[in-house]
């Protein structure tokens, strides 16, 4: 139950922080790392939640911008890279991105936190 409240509270400070337009995409990293330094769990669980919480929002906010404009963009996106044009693909490519920049950001938190 722990882990599941870290991933939400994840996802939520990534979805919050994202919404700030005057700030770049990697901005969730800096409160990401503090929620986990908050959270007292091993690096093991502080990265899955990361990576958890990260990946499944970017994944969901991206599937829902793409069913806007009926995957037009993502299709043609997915034509210029290797991925014989699946949107699919480059949206869980998106999340994985994602989800590795939250999961090292809170693996960080998590050691910032047993160094004190």
């Amino acid at each position: 139950m722990k882990q599941l409240i870290t991933i939400v509270l994840i996802a939520l400070v990534t979805y919050i922080t994202g919404m700030i337009t005057s700030l770049p995409w990697w901005s969730f990293v800096i409160p990401v790392a503090l929620l986990a330094v908050w959270r007292k769990q091993s690096p093991a669980q502080s990265f899955l939640a990361g990576f958890a919480g990260v990946f499944i929002l970017w994944v969901v906010v991206a599937t829902l911008k793409d069913m806007a404009n009926e995957h037009i963009l993502a299709t043609k996106v997915a034509g210029i890279l290797p991925l014989g044009g699946s949107y699919i693909l480059l949206i869980l490519i998106t999340g994985i991105v994602g989800g590795l920049v939250g999961g090292l950001s809170a693996l960080t938190g998590s050691y910032l936190r047993s160094t004190r």
